[in-house]
């Protein structure tokens, strides 16, 4: 990027931070998954959780939390709204009853097919043709660099001098 470091120090100038417009598509994609999951009664946090939970159900609280991010102040209202709408059952271990596993009801099952849609709703909403190869390279391409971003910026989060990470460029 033409203009984005000066004197070896990054800008303060808008257009030339990585926050912004990660925030700016933050926003904008949430949104549009906002409008989709209405028609299968999700707010995004629970289509998040219900994504981990349909990729392998049961599992327990601590690795939802760990996968989705979330810490339990976070997820367990969520959890507990999916129960009450009847789409997840929270049941305590047998052998350590501090364990709480969440499975699927036939319900949550279900509602997986109605779900189906929003991936390639959403890629098309944002310009992208699931049909055409390259488009979805595209896609595939995108989403691979944000994941390594954010495996990036999570091992800053854990390094107790965050100092020490190398910077992104």
């Amino acid at each position: 990027m033409i203009g984005y470091m000066n004197a070896g120090y990054p800008t303060l100038d808008l257009d030339m931070q990585l926050c912004f417009p990660l925030y700016a598509t933050t926003r904008a994609v949430t949104r549009k998954y906002t409008e989709l999951l209405a028609e299968v009664g999700l707010t995004y946090p629970q289509y998040l959780v219900m994504l981990a939970l349909w990729a392998g159900s049961p599992q327990t609280v601590g690795d939802l939390g760990v996968r989705l991010g979330l810490d339990s102040g976070t997820l367990t209202p969520l959890l507990k709204r999916l129960a009450q709408q009847g789409l997840v059952e929270r049941r305590r271990g047998q052998l350590d009853e501090r364990v709480v596993r969440i499975h699927l009801t036939a319900a949550g099952r279900a509602l997986r097919g109605r779900a189906r849609k929003i991936p390639a709703a959403l890629a098309g909403r944002a310009g992208f043709d699931v049909a055409s190869a390259r488009s979805l390279r595209d896609l595939v391409r995108l989403r691979e660099e944000l994941t390594e971003l954010a495996r990036r910026m999570m091992r800053v989060e854990r390094s107790s001098d965050a100092s020490l990470a190398p910077p992104i460029h």
